[in-house]
This record gives C-alpha cells, structure tokens and sequence, in this order.
C-alpha cells in the first residue's frame, strides 16, 4: 500500500506552501491522479485523513480528479483517450504508441477559508523563490 508515502507527499507540499496552518485553515487539497499510476483513491483519501487526524489539518477535505490515459501513435501520430488497457492506435490499429498522460500525480490546488491567507502563503512561498 504506497498511497500511505503518496498521502505524507501531500501533507508535506501542503505545509510547504502553508508553514504554519492554524485549525480550519485548509478547507481542501486538489490532486491530480492518472489512471495508470496505481493509486487508489479510497486509499488515498482514507490515509491523507489517518495522517492529518491529530493536526491542524484534520478535516481537510482531499479532492481527486482522475487523468485518463493518452497515447500518441508513433505511425498515424493520432492522440487518443484510451480506456481498456489494450495500448494500441484506435485509428490506425498500430502498437507503437507512447503514453502520454495517465501516470500523474500531482497537487493542483490548495484551498483555504481565510483567502488573505492563501494570498500571503503564495507571496512568502514566491519570495522563497526568489
């Protein structure tokens, strides 16, 4: 079960670009995840909440938007969504294909209750940048 170091990844990005949440500051956490990078999402949402159980983040809600699979083909250069695991050109029918989307996972968004918050986290994490 890997969506255990996914969901402590999370909580790390949060507190990076939210030093130092008060309780009910981080109202939810936006992520990304391809239909081919093996996560669960129940997982997920199950252990993100396990690890914020005991911390100002505890009721963040985890929203999770699933990335379908893209390919290209290599023969027709067709771009297509694909559904069944079957890695071939729904246009031409070849199997030189390169998978382009389906293996993200990422943290879109962090959404807070207090906006002037989120705008002096986002300043202080540019400034950092720098």
């Amino acid at each position: 079960m890997h969506e255990i170091s996914v969901a402590q990844e999370i909580f790390r990005i949060v507190h990076q670009y939210v030093p130092d949440p008060k309780p009910n500051t981080v109202k939810s956490v936006k992520v990304s995840i391809g239909k081919l990078s093996n996560v669960l999402k129940d997982s997920l949402t199950f252990c993100f909440d396990a690890i914020t159980s005991d911390t100002p983040l505890k009721g963040t809600r985890l929203d999770i938007i699933e990335l379908p699979v893209k390919i290209q083909c290599a023969s027709c250069n067709e771009v297509a969504e694909i559904d069944e695991p079957v890695f071939v050109c729904p246009n031409c029918g070849e199997n030189q294909i390169i998978v382009i989307s389906g293996t993200e996972l990422k943290v879109d968004e962090i959404e807070l209750f207090d906006e002037n918050q989120f705008v002096s986290a986002l300043q202080s994490r540019d400034r950092e940048e720098q």
